[in-house]
């Protein structure tokens, strides 16, 4: 038998707290946390992850990774040397799937340190640094994927107007790894498809959607705007958006109108044969609010800052819903 795998954990970080809420297949409508976790005194929390068991928790500061229990703090590290720089640098992090990895992305550069910035993999029990990988990258921030079957890590590092890089490495038990840098600057990285054989990229310039083959990056195919039956000259893809389910993956576009009102509007499309069908209207704020999960449902923000999860079959009838 196949294990099964373990629920999707999400955190949100309110009143000083890193909030848990795990994704549990029948739960829809607005979540409570299922584990809440206490930063150390004085730490502003940039990003955060927790293990699917809830006995862990690892958060970035400006200055370093904690990993927390329960009730107290585990481990830390302190990025050397200590940065001033409060703007432009955000450090992440994530889980490995396993949950026995730490995956830290250092913008160092933009942190006034010297060098570039670094990616480093820290034993999550222990704190001990299992690899640090020198990106060659000033960024500003990065996103961490983990790959839903292989382990293999994702990252994707905004590089403001000069672009964005995006990687892809893995540790092994035997001390190995490997770090691979796709060629190119000019594409972000959106999501990985919930099967793991493809993931979904958006031009820097935000002209067209691509989706491309796990692991090498081939293209399979792209979509302009104009694809979706827009004027380039009027309308961007957002940087947002995933995967809905392994064959319909959510594209964002927006635009302003002839009065200066932003919109945006999530349009579907079918990834075996990469054509557009149809939307899903769904009543958010911002063109970022909506997150795809893969499974067919989907977070939103909710008034009290606790994440509503979606689907078309617990939607109420009329909006927001999808068509």
């Amino acid at each position: 038998m196949t294990p099964e795998k373990p629920p999707k954990v999400v955190t949100r970080h309110r009143e000083g707290r890193i909030h848990a809420y795990v994704l549990e297949s029948g739960a829809f409508g607005a979540l409570e946390p299922a584990a809440v976790f206490r930063p150390r005194a004085g730490d502003v929390v940039v990003e955060s992850a927790v293990r699917p068991d809830l006995e862990r928790a690892v958060y970035t500061t400006l200055n370093g990774v904690v990993c927390l229990g329960r009730t107290d703090v585990l481990w830390a590290a302190d990025f050397e040397p200590h940065s001033d720089q409060r703007y432009g640098h955000r450090p992440g992090c994530a889980l490995s799937l396993d949950g026995r990895t730490v995956w830290v992305y250092r913008p160092d550069a933009m942190a006034g340190r010297d060098g570039l910035d670094l990616w480093v993999a820290y034993d999550a029990e222990s704190g001990a640094v299992l690899v640090r990988h020198e990106v060659g990258t000033a960024g500003h921030g990065g996103g961490h994927h983990v790959h839903p079957l292989d382990g293999s890590v994702y990252l994707d590092i905004g590089e403001g107007q000069d672009g964005a890089v995006i990687l892809r490495g893995t540790t092994g038990g035997d001390g190995e790894s490997e770090f691979v840098t796709y060629p190119w600057w000019d594409r972000c990285l959106i999501d990985l498809a919930p099967d793991g054989r493809q993931f979904m990229t958006v031009d820097h310039g935000q002209h067209d959607v691509a989706f491309h083959l796990h692991p090498s990056g081939d293209a399979l195919f792209t979509l302009s705007v104009e694809a979706f039956g827009y004027d380039l000259e009027e309308t961007f893809v957002e940087w947002s958006g995933g995967y809905l389910t392994p064959d319909t993956a959510v594209v964002t576009l927006g635009g302003e109108s002839s009065d200066e009102e932003e919109w945006f509007r999530h349009h579907l499309v079918d990834v075996r044969t990469g054509a557009p069908h149809g939307e899903l209207a769904v009543e958010v704020s911002h063109a970022y609010e909506l997150v795809p999960l893969g499974d067919g449902s989907w977070l939103t923000d909710g008034p009290d800052g606790h994440p509503v999860r979606w689907s078309r079959a617990s939607l109420p009838q009329g909006p927001p819903g999808g068509r």
